[in-house]
């Protein structure tokens, strides 16, 4: 599925918005040039093709080093990745490392801890990947990921403005359009849009583009780099920090966008187009992929 892309034909448009969260506004025009997209995210099946053909070692299977971190507790230093946990009980704040957990052994091949595997899901998104991980795959496509204005603007589909890439009604006729959280986040999702976790990458239905996933169901890294006056003011579904407790390695934010199955209505309404999401490159989480762009002069 998402081996075929998508021709983008290049306009001005509409980025960001000034109705939700700060870090999207102001909205102001931006012209993007034509451009190929990906028209899924990158599968697990894809992902497994590439580490057998090239070897890459992902982020998550590699233990950080007291160099890198020199403030965490060596006793944290083995590979492994960030997954949801769902807490027992109401969290009394919101803090996303309430429902993250370091697990040891997670990766893209054990989405959900050391006793996982992606047996029967070939054809959802690979999660666990860094912004590092996700530009291997891209170069050893002859591709490359996309710019935040690309992302947004293919993500619009076509609807100058609009909320989602639907419209401006997030469950048109209590319709699902993507996989996001529908419940009161992070204890209870009902789960009416089929899905718990991840979903397959065609499994709502396309944008106005002909593109699946834009919302929903896995982040995706974009090229650039996360700057805006001040950080967003209110707390997101995802973990905003290094893979590893301790201090972070000096890095440079990296723009995440489309929000995730875990974006809910109560808490990080950021499955639309313009939302936003700033996360350092090295970490890797179950709700983060990646999709891929290539220029026109490279792929007709």
């Amino acid at each position: 599925m998402s081996e075929a892309m998508i021709r983008i034909e290049g306009a001005e448009f509409l980025m960001g918005s000034d109705g939700h969260y700060p870090e999207e506004a102001p909205a102001r025009r931006v012209r993007v040039t034509s451009f190929l997209l990906d028209r899924a995210p990158v599968t697990n099946a894809e992902f497994a093709r590439f580490v057998d053909e090239t070897g890459h070692v992902t982020t998550a299977e590699t233990a950080p080093t007291l160099e890198q971190y020199p403030e965490a507790d060596p006793r944290m230093l083995m590979a492994g990745s960030t997954v949801f946990t769902p807490p027992a009980q109401p969290p009394q704040r919101a803090d996303p490392m309430m429902w993250w957990s370091y697990l040891f052994g997670a990766d893209w091949r054990h989405p959900y801890g050391p006793d996982s595997s992606i047996d029967g899901l070939d054809d959802h998104p690979v999660v666990h990947v860094s912004h590092e991980d996700a530009h291997a795959f891209a170069a050893w496509k002859g591709k490359r990921l996309p710019s935040e204005a690309e992302w947004e603007f293919a993500a619009r589909g076509g609807l100058e403005g609009s909320a989602f890439a639907w419209g401006d009604e997030l469950a048109p006729h209590g319709q699902m359009l993507a996989n996001y959280w529908q419940g009161s986040f992070p204890c209870e999702n009902t789960a009416l849009d089929g899905y718990q976790r991840t979903s397959p990458v065609s499994a709502f239905p396309a944008n106005g583009y002909g593109l699946f996933d834009m919302i929903g169901n896995v982040w995706e890294w974009t090229l650039d780099d996360y700057a805006v006056p001040s950080r967003p003011a209110k707390g997101c579904c995802a973990p905003n920090k290094a893979r590893a407790p301790g201090e972070a390695a000096p890095a440079n934010f990296k723009v995440l966008k489309g929000g995730s199955h875990l974006c809910a209505a109560n808490y990080c309404q950021r499955y639309r187009p313009a939302a936003r999401y700033p996360q350092t490159p090295d970490t890797s989480t179950s709700h983060i992929g990646f999709r891929c762009a290539r220029d026109l002069q490279d792929g007709g």
